[in-house]
């Protein structure tokens, strides 16, 4: 008997970046929730990926539509790819949801209009935020920054990996799944203070970006697998 896929759902996934992670995990075969601040939202959303995802002949797929509480409350796992500036408030309006579940936290410190320069908050990361907001009762997993919204809409494979930061490894593990899912390679790159490397690699990159005209990402060398 094949082991039960999680219900997984994106908080603030009405973006590029949300938008295309739910459309991966969705063509893997993952029911996928989009959350937004208002249902309305969260459903234009959905509209709009089921149609590019039909003309592309993308079909049979589960994506869903909720508020971003009720969307926490229905899924086993949480990924949240929402701007810093809103990173607190998102936590706490769910937080009573997450207790016993992964949070996936996508949220990079960027601080308009310097977004190419790395300016880390004094609690280290984002992902440090997330962790003491919620408490020990919600593993904290910090991933997916590195990650061009570009290539995730693309629907493909792409040649980027991931860094997967947080204090269970468990944790990590079950993450990593969803980034091979995704296409992509995972690594376990250590606790969840590890994540301010990976989110001031996200500035980095997008001075890159802009020096360059392309959508960079990072790849690591010298290892086979992920696992």
């Amino acid at each position: 008997m094949s082991e039960a896929r999680p219900i997984i759902a994106i908080l603030g996934g009405t973006g590029d970046l949300g938008t295309g992670l739910a459309r991966r995990w969705a063509q893997a075969g993952y029911t996928v929730i989009i959350g937004s601040r208002t249902q309305e939202k969260a459903e234009a959303a959905v509209a709009d990926l089921s149609k590019v995802m039909s003309e592309r002949g993308v079909k049979d797929i589960s994506v869903r539509a909720m508020d971003n509480l009720s969307a926490a409350q229905a899924a086993n796992i949480v990924a949240m790819t929402v701007p810093f500036s809103h990173q607190a408030s998102t936590l706490e309006s769910v937080k009573s949801a997450l207790a016993g579940k992964i949070l996936i936290d996508v949220t990079v410190p960027l601080v308009p209009p310097k977004v190419a320069r790395v300016q880390l908050p004094p609690q280290g990361s984002a992902g440090q935020i997330a962790q003491a907001l919620l408490g020990d009762e919600v593993k904290v997993v910090s991933a997916f920054q590195n990650v061009a919204a570009h290539h995730l809409q693309e629907g493909q494979g792409l040649e980027c990996d991931v860094l997967v930061c947080g204090d269970s490894k468990e944790a990590r593990a079950e993450v990593i799944k969803l980034v091979e899912a995704a296409g992509m390679r995972g690594f376990h790159a250590g606790s969840i203070a590890n994540a301010a490397a990976v989110e001031a690699m996200t500035s980095v990159l997008i001075f890159i970006n802009k020096q360059y005209n392309c959508h960079a990402g990072i790849r690591v060398t010298g290892i086979g697998s992920g696992a």
